[in-house]
């Protein structure tokens, strides 16, 4: 069943591939409450937001920046939101992709509680992000060399654990305060970005980056670590360095 989709999640950029001619370049602890509350947005997004109109109840949206071109591809990053929330808790990061010139796609959670994978039954998510996915890169001109996984609090320790198991399609992970690290596999080595609060009571830095950097670090992964005085709750500057490594 993982092989299934994992070529499920290949073939849904491989359209894309060939019209670019490009070469294919494409945790988890569930936790015990709602994430707490995100930064505020700075800035109003000045880009689009368009709904993936895939789901019924739960669906996403895509945002495309304000300087996008069908003359330039642009880097998509996959943000993923924390336990008992849908897509539109990632909107703080909708002015940095305007900034940074970035193609965010934001899935919701097939199962309102948080994602299949911290629920320990992968499955419904992957397939959802890989339609995500193939109608994305269908509408827009994404760098398909620029993909990359990423997320806050459940939604870290999914993007922590989606790309390291799909390290060959998405090679940068941004991993915001994860609670657990348990991928379904390892493939390819993608870059991790990865931040956490030191006095987050929910996902206790100790138990978890603490532990998880030098085991990343140990295991041949290019880890790039920011600690930071907080709560559970991402802290705006480190978002932005985030970013700012992801494009780079």
């Amino acid at each position: 069943m993982i092989a299934t989709r994992r070529e499920f999640l290949a073939a849904a950029l491989s359209t894309r591939f060939a019209r670019a001619g490009q070469a294919p370049s494409m945790g988890v602890a569930r936790s015990r409450q709602a994430s707490t509350a995100q930064p505020a947005a700075p800035p109003q997004p000045l880009g689009t937001r368009t709904a993936l109109k895939l789901g019924t109840d739960r669906d996403g949206f895509v945002y495309v920046p304000k300087d996008y071109t069908e003359q330039t591809a642009l880097p998509l990053l996959v943000m993923l939101h924390g336990a008992g929330s849908t897509a539109q808790s990632v909107q703080y990061s909708l002015p940095l992709a305007d900034e940074f010139g970035v193609i965010i796609l934001a899935p919701d959670s097939r199962d309102e509680r948080t994602w299949d994978g911290v629920l320990r039954s992968w499955g419904p998510d992957v397939d959802f992000i890989g339609e995500a996915l193939q109608q994305t890169v269908n509408r827009y001109r994404v760098n398909l060399s620029q993909l990359g996984v990423g997320g806050f609090s459940d939604g870290a320790s999914y993007a922590l654990a989606f790309g390291i198991s799909y390290g060959d399609q998405f090679k940068h992970v941004i991993s915001m305060s994860p609670g657990v690290m348990q991928p379904i596999a390892a493939r390819g080595k993608p870059r991790i970005f990865l931040s956490h609060g030191t006095n987050d009571p929910i996902m206790p830095i100790d138990l978890t980056s603490r532990q998880f950097v030098p085991k990343l670090k140990a295991l041949g992964y290019d880890v790039t670590y920011r600690e930071y005085e907080g709560r559970h709750t991402p802290s705006p500057p480190v978002v932005r360095e985030a970013f700012q490594w992801f494009r780079n």
